[in-house]
């Protein structure tokens, strides 16, 4: 883009600062425990994991056995993200993937972009009771279905000495821009006095021998390996076979060596070098690499690439990423942007994903909004540069504005081809090269994306399509995100019109309320609450849900509440109120059940009264710190049986007692008896500031952690 004044050029600013990671006795120490650990487990990779004190995502620090371009996709890890590591950190719980199968059905992202036979545990590391990290590590396919109690027993202590060490390291230790890859810890390298009398017995074997790194890369190849690729050992050794032999640039060749690194299972497969020369590729891997000896093969089975106007075999490698390389990033992308909701889900997941699958150094998002163009999110670019260029008309004459209302992309190899297509651009930024990608949706462009690289750029056609291939996905990613964000707030303005918009002030009584959703977009819970003044001594308090999520249910709860409302207002019992409630939702006849808890509060005689239908127990804390669970008689939900009775009890509510109403969504979680929950629930109130409810009601929610319906609090404490 240039300057303001021409609103041309590429994006200036400061671009990324490279870091450089420093072998300081504190990473070599953190190094050496995540080599001792795996080494320890038995595994075959290991993915060290830091957790900034103010961050909500995990940043892949250290990697071994496996090539950085694997775990592109993971490098930077959301806590909310469904993936192992991130529930292994969220919920403080380890996590343990026996098989594909058990992937596939926990998380079905991971599977999709790794198809392959592996086990993995995952782990979160804690110093002084706070996370600071977590840890994964890998096994072989043939891995047994269970960790055994010595690998389990390596695998806390492994954890406790990372979490000690990244705690005592504070701040020094950083996740560095790109992960530190070590070697495996059972690698050795062969002494030279033997290594000659290697070659020569590997070279007197029939066929052609290679290894293969961690990375995918040549690190040996013998003479007859040579000849049957039809290339020159010294031009090998360091590449990757699929960039430096175009024709083995075919999808399933990388996968093929991703499948027998991760599940460490032999594996074969036959390739055709052109013009019809068929090999058959053995590969053997361990977690130090991969062995391969080469034959000729049968053409019947052989995989082939795209035609090649090449037949000797020697063309020039193939730029930016392989085939492979790119449908991975894709599947991944792909199920990522699945799970995003909300337009803000999108650019982050579209920042984190593209810029290391890509190699890009910075990244913008646009969208148009009332005749400018808005920058969405920015990686890599300086945020008050971003801010000089936000908010541009949509008549700037600007790449990213061109994009939007030609719906081609543009791709710039160096500022010179920039500024052929705009003379008046001003180069201000340190970048070489330039994608500017217009995001399209239902046949318009609702946005556009700009890709910068810090190195020259040549942008291939097969990058090229790839490139569009991905911000198609992002632009129909972005108009899912702006429907349900309209959606989120239509849904929940009709659910807070519904509660009460402030709770009135009763002489002696102070009471604070939480509602807290569990849903997205028109999932809309139907909890309620309520307090309400009945004379200058007295009050009423209700809390209650109303069967599914969505709007009927809000619309009844509605219904609901203002029966509640109305019957205790005209001064009817707790049972009554209860009673006549069922009954109208019987009339109504919805097909659907609601639970409720009414509490008659009498100041004069320092009682309560409560009366249930189908509804969690309220919890009392009293003036000295007890808690009680207040087993109400039980009552069948409302809308069950027409003539259902609900018998009510009373309860002493002495000066500086608090009483705790809730719905199921605080104390519910698979597998947790209820009676156990309530019980956890009521310790917890115990040990709260009772002269404080806001922080009480706070520290409540808190501990609900991510919940599994709608949650809604409400205390409620007797002055003294």
């Amino acid at each position: 883009m240039g300057t303001k004044r021409s609103h041309v050029g590429p994006f200036p600013g400061g671009g990324l600062t490279r870091r450089t990671t420093r072998l300081s006795t504190t990473t070599e120490t953190v190094d050496a425990a995540l080599l001792d650990v795996v080494r320890d487990c038995g595994a075959a990779r290991g993915l060290l994991y830091v957790l900034p004190r103010s961050g909500d995502a995990l940043r892949l620090r250290t990697l071994t056995g496996a090539p950085r371009e694997m775990a592109t996709p993971w490098t930077r890890v959301v806590l909310s993200d469904q993936v192992p590591v991130a529930d292994a950190v969220r919920e403080n719980r380890f996590v343990w993937i026996a098989d594909m199968e058990e992937m596939a059905r926990r998380y079905p992202r991971t599977a999709l972009v790794l198809p392959y036979a592996f086990a993995l545990a995952a782990a979160p590391l804690h110093a002084a009771g706070a996370p600071v990290g977590g840890l994964a590590l890998l096994w072989p396919g043939s891995h047994p279905p269970r960790l055994s109690d010595d690998e389990r027993a390596a695998l806390d202590a492994g954890c406790h000495r990372l979490g000690e060490l990244l705690g005592d390291a504070g701040e020094d230790v950083h996740a560095p821009e790109q992960p530190r890859i070590l070697p495996h810890p059972s690698y050795t390298r062969v002494p030279p006095a033997e290594a000659g009398e290697l070659t020569a017995f590997i070279a007197r074997l029939p066929g052609g021998a290679c290894a293969l790194d961690v990375t995918g890369r040549f690190t040996f190849v013998t003479p007859e390996a040579a000849r049957l690729l039809g290339a020159e050992a010294a031009d090998l050794i360091g590449t990757l076979p699929w960039e430096a032999l175009p024709w083995m640039d075919v999808p399933e060749i990388e996968d093929r060596y991703r499948s027998a690194l991760l599940s460490e299972q032999p594996t074969a497969f036959s390739a055709l070098r052109p013009p019809d020369r068929p090999l058959l590729f053995e590969l053997y891997p361990d977690p130090s690499g991969i062995s391969v000896r080469i034959t000729p093969g049968a053409p019947s089975q052989a995989l082939s690439s795209e035609p090649s106007r090449s037949t000797s075999g020697t063309a020039e490698p193939a730029a930016g990423p392989g085939r492979a390389g790119l449908l991975y990033h894709l599947m991944h992308l792909a199920g990522s942007l699945t799970e995003a909701v909300g337009v803000r889900d999108v650019v982050n997941q579209t920042a984190d994903q593209l810029m290391p699958a890509l190699g890009a150094t910075a990244i913008a998002l646009m969208a148009p909004r009332d005749g400018r163009l808005r920058i969405l999110c920015h990686r890599g670019y300086d945020a008050d540069l971003m801010q000089h260029f936000d908010d541009l008309p949509l008549t700037a004459d600007t790449p990213a504005v061109r994009v939007l209302d030609t719906c081609s992309p543009h791709f710039f190899a160096s500022f010179d081809e920039l500024q052929g297509t705009y003379p008046h651009a001003v180069h201000l930024d340190d970048k070489c090269s330039w994608a500017f990608l217009p995001l399209v949706a239902s046949g318009h462009a609702v946005g556009s994306l700009v890709l910068a690289y810090d190195r020259p750029q040549h942008f291939p056609p097969s990058e090229r399509a790839a490139l569009t291939a991905l911000v198609g996905l992002v632009g129909q990613a972005l108009e899912r995100g702006r429907l349900y964000d309209t959606q989120y707030a239509v849904a929940h303005r009709l659910q807070a019109a519904l509660l009460p918009r402030r709770l009135p002030e009763i002489p002696g009584l102070s009471a604070v309320a939480r509602y807290r959703p569990a849903g997205h977009g028109l999932e809309v819970g139907g909890d309620f609450y309520d307090l309400i003044r009945l004379g200058d001594t007295s009050a009423a308090a209700a809390i209650g849900d109303v069967q599914g999520h969505d709007v009927d249910a809000a619309a009844l709860m509605g219904q609901v509440r203002a029966a509640v409302h109305g019957h205790a207002a005209a001064g009817a019992a707790p049972g009554d109120v209860l009673g006549t409630t069922n009954r109208l939702l019987d009339d109504l006849d919805s097909g659907r059940f609601a639970s409720c808890l009414y509490a008659r509060i009498d100041l004069a005689r320092e009682s309560v009264c409560l009366a249930g239908a189908g509804h969690p127990p309220a919890v009392l804390r009293h003036p000295d710190g007890r808690t009680e669970v207040l087993r109400v008689p039980p009552g069948l939900l409302l809308g069950i049986e027409r003539t259902a009775e609900y018998p009510a009890v009373d309860v002493a509510f002495r000066p500086g007692a608090v009483l705790v109403l809730y719905t199921d969504g605080l104390i519910e979680r698979p597998g947790l008896d209820p009676d156990v929950a309530v019980d956890a629930l009521a310790e917890l109130v115990a040990r709260a500031d009772p002269t404080d409810l806001d922080d009480m009601a706070d520290r409540l929610v808190r501990h609900a952690g991510e919940p599994v319906d709608d949650v809604a609090l409400f205390l409620i404490r007797r002055g003294s």
